[in-house]
């Protein structure tokens, strides 16, 4: 014998998970895009200390 609370219940419950899910999926893609942007810009920071210490040797060789 099922109360009557079983079925929106469990209709209330079926959508809070699905709102949940897809609030994780859209969290974890965010997630990615700041790595994926953090390591663009580590990558650019190594690059522009390469340049620079290519500099430093460049203007230490002329002295």
């Amino acid at each position: 014998m099922h109360t009557p609370f079983i079925i929106p219940l469990s209709v209330f419950a079926m959508v809070v998970l699905i709102v949940a899910i897809v609030k994780l999926a859209k969290l974890r893609d965010k997630e990615m895009e700041v790595q994926q942007r953090l390591h663009v810009e580590q990558l650019d920071h190594q690059r522009k200390m390469q340049d620079l210490q290519l500099e430093l040797e460049r203007v230490k060789s002329k002295q």
